[in-house]
């Protein structure tokens, strides 16, 4: 068995936490885990790590290669897929496949597929269920997990149960979209209809025979040609789901009823559900102070600031604080939060609070912008044991680093040099310069700009250990 996890969304619903270079999958709200890190220990529980295959974009790759070494798992031991660009989950899912056919799977392989952001609970879930889901895929089903709904939704899809095949397996009647809430009050009523939890499992000899069925456009560009000719056509794609693209039309459908805590953490009321109350229905959590407040989500994620959020007199709101973005709204009201942020991405004033988190990784470690006004900007640089940045040039600003943890070597034109903390030096415009970690910790570093133009576009590189020249 193996499974494909797809971490390639930009999880717009829980924004300002979520941003478009550091999306839902990989932020940590519940566990002390993000949601990719909960996924990957869900599949370990039954599968090694390399049955593993990770599906995302090129922006995310270090991100995944990072949070698989914080849960301590072996990321050259992980099959990692870079989506050229986002096509949606048929495309993905397809482009995975053929990765693992590259691999030397089977045509009988079984395939499970997952969502990297969703929440499950117990952890050991899917494992419970993975022999009864096996033996249905290898009977030539694509089976989809259905969650027995425990509330009216209107924000999942549903499936109707078709006649039973086995156990807990039932044909799929009929896939329906996300209901008003009277249609879903009557599904959740009947007794059979379940969420439709966007999680399959086949083999990849049903999967591709479907797929060329229904979808022979996504078939010929990926399985068609070699697997490089599949990634330079993967942009010529339709942007569609595997629901659309195939599971309304097979009908190899079929559905094993799970009951277990389930939920995709598709809004900040998803949140507020999940997460433990104090005695007056709050959700809160530090750097926060509630006075006469009742049944509100207040959080607080700034994460180098001092700042305090407070509220008072306030009941059925969500107040979610970022370094840059303050985000309060009704609650119920946070499927519309997507709107916002579509809104924002097209004021050229605002765009950048949509697309661009404070904390920003990069393949050396990850930096957050601490401050900016006019003509400068402040950061603090965090460099890996080992890691080193670009030997690179900016055309309209300087800047100065002060080492306040670890040992720096910094090569600025032709002169190397070690810099210890509380030391610091200074690069002028227009000359070469690298920041590299030598050393066995972290290294920690101030960074101040000062110039015309401060766009992080901004850069020559000369030479690059991550590919980016």
């Amino acid at each position: 068995m193996k499974a494909i996890i797809l971490a390639g969304g930009s999880g717009t619903r829980l924004f300002p936490l979520s941003r478009n270079n550091y999306p839902k999958q990989f932020i940590e709200l519940i566990s002390g885990k993000s949601f990719f890190q909960d996924t990957v220990e869900r599949f370990l529980t039954f599968l090694s790590p390399q049955d593993l295959l990770v599906s995302t974009r090129k922006d995310y790759a270090f991100l995944v290669k990072d949070q698989l070494e914080q849960i301590g798992v072996d990321n050259s031991r992980v099959s990692l897929v870079l989506e050229p660009s986002s096509r949606n989950t048929a495309p993905a899912i397809a482009l995975a496949v053929r990765a693992l056919l590259e691999e030397g799977a089977s045509a009988d392989e079984v395939v499970f597929v997952a969502p990297s952001d969703h929440f499950i609970r117990p952890k050991e879930a899917i494992k419970n269920l993975s022999v009864e889901v096996e033996e249905a895929a290898k009977a030539g089903y694509i089976v989809t997990f259905g969650i027995k709904p425990t509330k009216p939704e209107t924000g999942y899809g549903y499936i109707l149960l078709g006649e039973k095949v086995k156990g807990n397996v039932y044909r799929v009647e009929r896939f329906v979209e996300k209901p008003n809430f009277e249609k879903a009050l009557e599904y959740v009523s009947s007794g059979n209809y379940y969420w439709n939890s966007g999680m399959f499992a086949f083999t990849v000899e049903t999967f591709t025979s479907e797929l060329k069925r229904f979808a022979p456009e996504i078939y010929e560009v990926i399985f068609g040609g070699t697997f490089q000719e599949a990634l330079e056509r993967f942009d010529t794609l339709p942007d569609i789901s595997i629901d659309y693209a195939v599971m309304e039309k097979t009908d190899r459908a079929a559905v094993i009823l799970c009951d277990f805590v389930w939920s995709d953490v598709g809004c900040w009321d998803s949140i507020y559900d999940l997460l433990p109350k104090d005695s007056n229905g709050n959700v809160k959590d530090d750097k926060t102070f509630l006075l006469e407040t009742k049944n509100s989500l207040v959080l607080n994620r700034d994460f180098e600031g001092d700042r305090l959020i407070v509220t008072v007199g306030l009941e059925d709101v969500m107040v979610v604080g970022t370094k840059d973005v303050t985000l309060v709204a009704k609650r119920g009201e946070s499927q519309k939060v997507k709107e916002i942020v579509k809104a924002l991405k097209a004021d050229p004033e605002f765009a950048r609070y949509a697309m661009t988190h404070p904390l920003v990784y990069r393949p050396w470690g990850h930096f957050i912008e601490l401050g900016r006004g006019e003509r400068y900007k402040i950061k603090r640089i965090t460099v890996k044991p080992g890691g080193k940045l670009s030997y690179q040039m900016h055309y309209h600003r300087s800047e100065h680093w002060i080492v306040v943890k670890g040992t720096a070597k910094v090569t600025i034109g032709d002169q190397e040099m070690f810099v210890h903390e509380n030391e610091s030096v200074f690069i002028p415009k227009t000359t070469p310069h690298r920041l590299e970690n030598p050393g066995k910790v972290p290294l920690e570093v101030i960074e101040v700009q000062v110039g015309e133009y401060l766009g992080e576009d901004d850069i020559v590189r000369f030479q690059d250990d991550y590919g980016r020249a």
